[in-house]
Order: C-alpha cells, then sequence, then structure tokens
C-alpha cells in the first residue's frame, strides 16, 4: 500500500530535523569552547543565546554553526570576539534610581554598624553602577572604610570601567537617574567633562578593585556585606541560576544583602528560606541563617 505524506507534513519533519541538527551544533560548539578555552556557556538560557549566536555567524559572514565552531576553535580572536558578542553590556549610572534610594534608606544605616564594609558587584559591565555606589558610599560618610569588588567575566567591558570615561551624551540621563536615587550634590562634581566624553574623578577608583571573574565556572573568592548582581541570571538557565545562588549565599556574611534585577527573585530556588526581603518590588534581600 503506498503511503501518502503531505508537503506539509514534509516541511515539518525538515524542519524538526534542522532545529535537531542545529541544536547538535550548538551542543558541540558550546563543549568545544568551555574544553578549550575554559568559558562555560552551556548553561546560558538557550532562546537568548541561539538569537547572540546567530548575529555572530552573520557579522563573521559564515552560514552554520559548525563552520563557526571551526573558526572559534582554531582562531583564539574570533573565540575572543565571540564573548563580547556572548556578554553584550547593559547598564547605566544608578540605573532604576528606587533600588539605589532604597539602599541609602534601609541598608546605608545596617552598614554604618560595621567596621569595614564589602561590597561585590558581580557582572560589572562597563562600570556605571560601581561607580554609582562609589558615589553613594562617598555621600553617606562610608566610602573610606568600604573596599567595591567590581566583577566580570568581559575583559574588554572591564578595560572600560577601570578608564572611568563615558559618553558625554549620557549624562543627561545620568544626572535624571542621580538625583532620583537621592544624590545629595550636584552630579557635576563626580566628573571632568573633555571633548565628548567626562572623566569619573580619580578619588572614585581608590577604593574599587576590577577583576575577572565568571559566575558560570568561577568560585567564592571573600565574604561580603552587599552583592549587587542585576539583571544578569535574566540570561542563565535554572541549572546556571541555582549554582550562582550557591555562590553568592557562600560568600554573604549573616544579615548580609543581596540585590537582584527587576525581573529576577530568589523564590523558586532552595536559598529563598535563608532569606528575608527587605524589599519585594526592588528585589532586596537580606541573609538569614
Amino acid at each position: 500500500m503506498d503511503i501518502c505524506i503531505s508537503e506539509d507534513f514534509e516541511e515539518r519533519l525538515t524542519a524538526g530535523g534542522n532545529r535537531e541538527r542545529e541544536d547538535i551544533e550548538l551542543e558541540l560548539l558550546l563543549e568545544g569552547v568551555h574544553r578549550l578555552y575554559g568559558y562555560d556557556f552551556r548553561n546560558y538560557a538557550l532562546p537568548s543565546l541561539r538569537r547572540r549566536i546567530w548575529h555572530f555567524i552573520h557579522s563573521e559572514g559564515l552560514k552554520s554553526i559548525s563552520a563557526l565552531q571551526e573558526r572559534v576553535l582554531h582562531e583564539r580572536t574570533c573565540f575572543e570576539r565571540m564573548v563580547q558578542t556572548l556578554s553584550i553590556p547593559v547598564t547605566e549610572m544608578f540605573r532604576d534610581p528606587e533600588v539605589f534610594r532604597l539602599f541609602r534608606e534601609k541598608i546605608v544605616p545596617l552598614l554604618r554598624t560595621y567596621p569595614y564594609i564589602r561590597i561585590w558587584h558581580a557582572g560589572c559591565s562597563t562600570g556605571e553602577e560601581v561607580y554609582s555606589m562609589a558615589i553613594l558610599l562617598h555621600e553617606e560618610g562610608l566610602y573610606d572604610k568600604s573596599r567595591i569588588y567590581a566583577t566580570d567575566m568581559n575583559d574588554r567591558s572591564l578595560a572600560i570601567a577601570k578608564q572611568g570615561i563615558f559618553g558625554i551624551e549620557k549624562m543627561k540621563q545620568y544626572t535624571k537617574n542621580y538625583i532620583e536615587a537621592g544624590g545629595t550634590r550636584s552630579f557635576s562634581e563626580y566628573y571632568t567633562a573633555k571633548y565628548n566624553s567626562v572623566i569619573f574623578k580619580p578619588f572614585l577608583q581608590k577604593n574599587i578593585i576590577f577583576a575577572e571573574h565568571n559566575l558560570a565556572t568561577d568560585r567564592s573568592f571573600n565574604e561580603f556585606n552587599v552583592i549587587f548582581c542585576r539583571n544578569v541570571m535574566i540570561y542563565f538557565n535554572d541549572t546556571l541560576r541555582d549554582r550562582v545562588h550557591g555562590l553568592f549565599y557562600e560568600s554573604l556574611s549573616r544579615s548580609g544583602i543581596l540585590v537582584l534585577g527587576s525581573k529576577e527573585s530568589i523564590q523558586f530556588t532552595e536559598y529563598s528560606q535563608y532569606y528575608e526581603p527587605m524589599d519585594r518590588v526592588e528585589k532586596i534581600y537580606r541573609k538569614m541563617k
């Protein structure tokens, strides 16, 4: 008996086969990158990772993930370009001003009781939030007894952060954020304008340590009173998110503060029972156990 297969079914079968082949290619690429370079993207959220991979493929003039794998594994410079694509920096000074306003109101009083303050900005990108924290601590009279650790896996972003030089066209929005965050001075006091850029004052950097750290593979390196990690874990799958929450729990001192992004939460993780919310809306939590 002849079996008639519709054209629509054949198209769906082909599409399914293409997606399965693409998934295999992607898995091999990520495994190769991890084994050769030590960067682990295997537990990043697949939809956004897939989009960024294909964007990079097109920018390289290639046609498939397998072609990218061959180039990445044989050309380190190609791998380095890929890392820049997979870790696109998205940040700004005093981003989500309400978070920083609440930090002044609810967290600063706690920090005043400590003899020394350690703060970790994990996934700091190009450093705008790090300088925001330095300014806030300076205005509250806490900066001299503070140390800010700013880490990211993207060495180019860290290089920008270390310079403290940003586009002057951003200052209008940054000034607005600063005011809404409860800034007590003129924001322009903290930088010098030069040509089309601004350079933040050197004193803001004196207690900042910039360093490479990969949340997917690296371990805890100190004990912290505060950890900022905002809008980083939205790119991770559940496995990697659980790993990072474990890393943060291990790294926080008792009564330490964890600040997450607006689309992130401690809920539905095995660590939720160890925290109390200080502000559910702005995702500020205090470690209790």
